[in-house]
């Protein structure tokens, strides 16, 4: 647990999937495809979460909290880009995500996007509704870029380190803002019963869609003759740290429900700084950047 508040700022990141394999998690593909579920739910979602950011921008009061805000979007648009492209290298690898990612982009844009509202108190309650969804989710993937820094079982299993740079910057980022989201729904809202209502929709549907992808990877991967994803195949690996452990899943739920919750017991900022400082990626960005300043 860490309450460093560190500023925040964008990396711009890239990464050569050449190298990598379909099945990045050797012989393991349930576990490579449960976790490229990622690839294709967050360049929607992260998306969708700078739109509705840009839109609360003016009603910001707290000026630390508006800097983090602004921070918090460049880093969202980056991992957002950085998803994004590999969904490319998927396809060369003969799984074409576009029927699945489809979906995802419907869910966003249309489902939860802007509304046709009369100005005033229904526009103002549609784009509280959406801050306090964005807050339940980033609940989630502050616990998914914990459990990542961590998981050293995919370390042990061989895993392609370009895609665990990947997951780990993406993951030190989380953790690094994961405060950003709740205290923001705090500041123009906090009310409990939102936070609770939009926690069960955006649970179920992270559940509902993660399932889902897993299951259209397994079915689709093309070196896999009967490929089926269930639920004891999830729990199988989060015995084995492959994954999050089903435990760890059902005890974030009363820890978001807490009266008393706050992100900051999730996960450590000095954690996530000291990966940032030596993530591959990262650096190369920082030199990047130093050189073209």
């Amino acid at each position: 647990m860490s309450h460093t508040h560190v500023p925040l700022k964008a990396r711009k990141v890239s990464f050569a999937w050449e190298d990598t394999p379909l099945h990045w998690v050797p012989g393991d593909p349930f576990t490579t495809h449960t976790i490229n579920v990622l690839h294709l739910l967050l360049p929607a979602g992260e998306r969708w979460f700078v739109h509705v950011y840009k839109q609360v921008l003016p009603l910001i009061q707290d000026e630390r909290l508006r800097e983090d805000v602004i921070g918090f979007i460049g880093q969202e648009a980056m991992h957002s880009q950085a998803h994004d492209e590999v969904l490319p290298h998927l396809r060369d690898q003969g799984l074409d995500p576009t029927p699945y990612t489809a979906q995802v982009d419907w869910l966003f844009e249309k489902l939860l996007g802007d509304r046709t509202l009369p100005p005033g108190r229904p526009r103002h309650w549609w784009l509280l509704e959406r801050v306090a969804l964005i807050a339940a989710i980033e609940h989630y993937t502050a616990f998914l870029g914990d459990w990542v820094l961590n998981a050293e079982a995919l370390d042990r299993h061989g895993a392609d380190p370009t895609m665990l740079d990947l997951l780990r910057w993406h993951g030190a980022e989380e953790v690094e803002h994961r405060s950003v989201a709740f205290d923001l729904f705090q500041h123009l809202d906090g009310g409990y019963a939102r936070r609770v209502r939009t926690w069960a929709t955006a649970f179920t549907a992270l559940v509902f869609l993660w399932q889902r992808g897993a299951r259209f990877f397994m079915a689709n991967d093309p070196t896999l003759t009967d490929g089926r994803a269930g639920f004891g195949d999830f729990h199988r690996r989060g015995r084995s740290g492959l994954l999050p452990s089903t435990g760890a899943v059902l005890r974030s739920i009363p820890g978001y429900l807490s009266r008393d919750y706050h992100p900051s017991r999730t996960g450590s900022t000095e954690q996530a700084v000291a990966y940032l400082a030596a993530s591959p990626a990262a650096v190369a960005a920082e030199k990047s950047q130093e050189g073209s300043a």
